[in-house]
């Protein structure tokens, strides 16, 4: 009786050689390794994380959802289809049902700078803001350089009318990625909160 199983080692230095292609951007390449792995074993988890990963790279949302469910499907604890979840439901304003998949990711995965800045985003949009500017704080201490937490959590201090703090956070984002589309979004609507409020005090 012959073993037909494919060795174990095999599996991972595939999963390894479709990681290595996802960071250096070779998306499709990438999932033709995973889908691969999924046809020999549908129910490889870590292949199927890594498939919802990339698809969400290429911004095939309904790709990235469906391998997200099926993920989770088959281990509640998946914090990459958890988080991959929370992201989507995010993007469409579902902040309930994100800020319950990320919390969810967090707790699988806790002190994840990304996790945490999806996290703090949604709470605050679920009108959590106090809750979701802490979380926000704690995304920005762990990865203090990334220029999407500060300018997320440079809009709650606008939102909040702490409009010193989230200049300062706009201005830091555009130091460290100038050419940073949100960033230069953030700057000029400061821009223009900050002539407005010198015409309204002009007049009075």
């Amino acid at each position: 009786m012959t073993d037909d199983t494919t060795p174990i080692s095999d599996t991972l230095e595939r999963l390894e050689r479709a990681e290595q292609l996802k960071l250096i951007g070779e998306h499709h390449d990438a999932l033709e390794i995973l889908e691969q792995l999924l046809i020999e074993d549908p129910e490889n988890i870590s292949a199927l994380e890594e498939v919802a990963d990339n698809e969400l790279s290429l911004e095939q949302f309904e790709r990235a959802e469906i391998a997200a469910k099926r993920t989770v499907l088959l281990d509640k604890e998946s914090y990459t289809g958890h988080y991959i979840l929370g992201f989507l439901r995010s993007a469409s304003g579902e902040w309930e049902n994100a800020a319950e998949h990320l919390r969810k990711a967090n707790a699988s995965r806790p002190n994840n700078a990304e996790i945490l800045r999806c996290l703090g985003w949604a709470l605050f949009n679920t009108g959590q803001r106090a809750q979701g500017i802490v979380t926000l704080e704690r995304a920005l201490n762990l990865d203090s350089e990334n220029a999407l937490t500060l300018c997320d959590l440079g809009v709650t201090y606008l939102q909040t009318r702490n409009f010193p703090k989230a200049k300062a956070l706009f201005e830091r984002a555009l130091n460290l990625d100038p050419d940073n589309p949100k960033a230069i979004e953030c700057i000029q609507a400061m821009g223009k909160i900050e002539e407005a409020m010198k015409k309204g005090s002009q007049i009075a």
